[in-house]
């Protein structure tokens, strides 16, 4: 359910709020391989860190 909403997201977000990330990947694509990889409480709770730290001056390649 979670990744449905994600992806839900991704196809329907404005491409103005979605062309913005400053990391490699993107912080909608890093939650989603976060889930594949650690489960939904766990990939949920890192997605949110990614999206906390997704300010200046961070940025970068960052795979969960």
């Amino acid at each position: 359910m979670i990744s449905f909403l994600i992806r839900r997201y991704q196809e329907w977000a404005p491409s103005k709020i979605r062309g913005n990330c400053r990391f490699t990947p993107s912080c909608s694509d890093y939650m989603l391989l976060a889930i594949e990889k650690h489960g939904a409480l766990v990939g949920v709770a890192k997605g949110c860190r990614r999206l906390i730290r997704c300010a200046p001056p961070n940025g970068g390649v960052d795979y969960p």
